[in-house]
């Protein structure tokens, strides 16, 4: 409720003749002015009224755009609430089956506010499938999931195939720094909606806005596999659990097995608190519960799916490169970049010259000093050997 009080005060008494002479400035009722009483008191009657209506709507537009949004009632757009409702199962397997395959298998990717604007990360995402090999018809079966309105109506304008997830009284427009408020919610609801695409029968490939696709990943996976995901770090072993996981890209077969693991990695976030979603697949992936449920798990090698942590060594066999171990949108963007120069400038090369590997990343470059120091000393080994 919005209550206004209007002080009245009545205009100054007329000064006399000689006051209004004296006076350098003489204030406007100091000119003869002819009025009857009547008019006088229409006018100072409007003029109430008038000022009135007039601080009663600045008082309602400063409260609804005072932190530049809109009112929460009108945050979606009333012909697409159905679209942002939690439980919008039914939509989402509409979705899901238009963009899949004959196998029932579709690409999975996350979007927000902070990464949907023109020139942004998923314009670089949608370009590289474009720019690589055997790649664009790939983008027949991927979906967008929008966490946002903007993201979503920015979607709806570059891609063919957007779902809009909403999360309850979280804004996840804003830009999501590593290990803030924010990013945790978001990397625990990306496990948890995954969940849902597994129950609902689509066995899915993940990937993270940041990453870029070179190639057709699907030869490079195993064939019988339940569970596989790229590294920051690979031993040199696809089954060494020891291996260190990056959840921006999981290859997952939709099968009880995966199920009961999705829900159990959800669940651990609470045995595990303040950690995201790949710490703790970090601890879990040695817990009895895997073997139990007999899921199978494979760690992709970083030659084939790369990133700034440990880049891929050879352009001929590389299919996804990652912005990770790279804070802020900015310095992945740069870096974003050069990647897709750096393979353009690959696949101009003549056939004899692409196989002697001549050219290598430039990256990481902007984001080289935002490393976390352990991954620095692993990325200094990596270049010296």
């Amino acid at each position: 409720m919005v209550i206004v009080v209007i002080v009245w005060r009545p205009f100054p008494p007329l000064l006399s003749l000689s006051t209004c002479s004296s006076v350098a400035f003489p204030p406007p009722h100091c000119f003869p002015v002819i009025m009857s009483p009547e008019i006088s008191t229409q006018i100072r009657h409007g003029a109430l009224i008038i000022t009135f209506v007039t601080l009663s709507a600045l008082l309602l537009y400063t409260a609804t755009y005072s932190h530049g949004r809109l009112p929460s009632s009108s945050f979606f757009p009333s012909d697409l609430n159905h679209s942002f409702a939690p439980d919008s199962s039914q939509e989402l397997e509409q979705i899901l089956k238009k963009a899949s395959t004959g196998n029932k298998t579709v690409i999975l990717t996350s979007l927000n506010d902070a990464w949907a604007s023109p020139g942004s990360i998923i314009d670089m995402f949608l370009k590289s499938f474009k720019l690589g090999d055997g790649t664009q018809k790939l983008l027949e079966h991927l979906v967008i999931v929008a966490l946002d309105q903007k993201a979503y109506n920015r979607c709806r304008i570059v891609h063919k195939y957007c779902y809009a997830l909403v999360t309850k009284d979280v804004d996840f427009q804003e830009e999501a720094l590593f290990m803030t408020p924010n990013y945790l919610k978001i990397v625990w609801r990306k496990i948890d909606f995954l969940r849902t695409v597994l129950e609902l029968g689509y066995t899915f490939v993940f990937s993270d806005g940041d990453i870029v696709w070179f190639r057709d990943p699907f030869p490079r996976f195993f064939p019988d596999v339940d569970f596989q995901i790229a590294c920051d770090h690979f031993l040199g072993r696809p089954e060494d659990m020891n291996n260190s996981p990056n959840s921006g890209f999981i290859y997952v077969k939709s099968n009880n097995r995966t199920i009961a693991f999705y829900k159990f990695w959800y669940s651990s976030r609470e045995t595990y608190p303040g950690l995201h979603d790949q710490d703790v697949l970090n601890k879990i992936k040695f817990d009895p519960f895997i073997s139990e449920i007999g899921m199978e798990i494979r760690f992709l090698d970083t030659a084939n799916f790369g990133g700034l942590c440990e880049p891929s060594r050879d352009l001929n066999v590389v299919c996804t490169m990652h912005v990770n171990c790279c804070i802020g949108m900015e310095r992945k963007l740069a870096d974003l970049k050069i990647m897709l120069q750096d393979w353009r400038a690959f696949t101009s090369l003549p056939s004899d010259l692409k196989n002697q590997s001549i050219i290598s990343w430039r990256v990481p470059h902007t984001c080289r000093y935002t490393f976390p120091f352990k991954y620095r000393l692993f990325f200094f080994f990596t270049i010296i050997r």
